[in-house]
């Protein structure tokens, strides 16, 4: 087993080695063409890239969406969340599964299922100023991400002892406030990873922005479609270079969530199975339990 899991890191660890490899090798060949060695780092494809103004906008618009994607998804995912975790009602698991629909559809699916959407009213009344617009981008984005930080902030609800909750409803608290003063602070580590993990997501997402919002220079290019277009016109060490500057974006992030968002086995944990004593004051059996 340990043979098997190593090949996999192997692999994600070539992946990375090739890229900065190939961005080495085409630093050091145009250094050879130029002055000195200085040149390897004032002609690095990676600097070359970040030179751009077309590389610019697209990193500047993706931290722009990227960042309201993720806010707007932690927004939508902690009411949702804690009412998977807490309410019981008819049709749960069918909305429980609903939740993760764009999570396993094809991105390309996503993209064009949003661009439909908008041929009908009331969407079509807003299609011009948001379909191939940054707003679409935005959209696009925050579609996918947020089924991520719904099932991060149903995993966190579902570690939180109710018991504290119910306690502070029998001493006069509202449902909000028990909610607010008791479940909330306690779930900050769990906003954390789902903020960091929706980020990342809508970095990376790429099918659809293509299909919805275009890939439009200087308009509604990203980081993800500026790979896509760079391959497209042949220059491979731009593509390779915005893949780099992905690749650290992302590194951050995830150092930030194992940092901030708490230990990934607890996370692990509560997504398999939630807390067995969750909901059943302590000193009491289950009928059954006992001898």
């Amino acid at each position: 087993m340990a043979i098997i899991g190593g090949v996999y890191v192997l692999l994600i660890a070539g992946m990375l080695l090739a890229d900065f490899a190939y961005m080495a090798r085409q630093s050091v060949a145009a250094a050879s063409d130029q002055e000195g060695w200085f040149s390897v780092i004032t002609h690095s494809p990676i600097v070359d890239a970040l030179r751009d103004p077309k590389i610019r906008y697209s990193i500047r618009l993706s931290l722009i969406s990227c960042t309201l994607s993720a806010l707007l998804s932690v927004f939508v995912a902690v009411p949702l969340g804690y009412l998977m975790s807490r309410v019981r009602f008819p049709g749960r698991r069918l909305l429980d599964a609903f939740l993760d629909i764009p999570i396993v559809l094809p991105p390309l699916v996503v993209g064009l299922s949003l661009l439909i959407l908008f041929q009908f009213a009331p969407f079509s009344w807003f299609a011009p100023s948001i379909v191939y617009q940054v707003p679409a981008v935005i959209l696009a984005q925050f579609s996918v991400a947020c089924a991520f930080s719904v099932r991060t902030m149903k995993a966190t609800f579902d570690q939180i002892d109710p018991r504290c909750e119910q306690v502070a409803r029998t001493l006069g608290c509202s449902r909000f406030q028990a909610f607010s003063l008791v479940v909330f602070p306690e779930a900050d580590r769990g906003m954390i990873t789902a903020l960091t993990l929706a980020w990342a997501r809508s970095l990376g997402e790429f099918g659809p922005l293509l299909i919805f919002a275009g890939s439009t220079r200087m308009k509604t290019e990203v980081l993800s479609t500026s790979v896509f277009l760079e391959m497209n016109v042949g220059n491979l060490e731009a593509a390779v270079a915005v893949s780099l500057i992905m690749v650290f974006g992302a590194v951050v992030i995830l150092v930030l969530t194992r940092l901030l968002g708490g230990a990934p086995e607890d996370r692990v944990r509560a997504l398999v199975r939630p807390p067995e004593s969750a909901g059943r004051p302590s000193g009491l059996q289950e009928p059954g339990d006992g001898a």
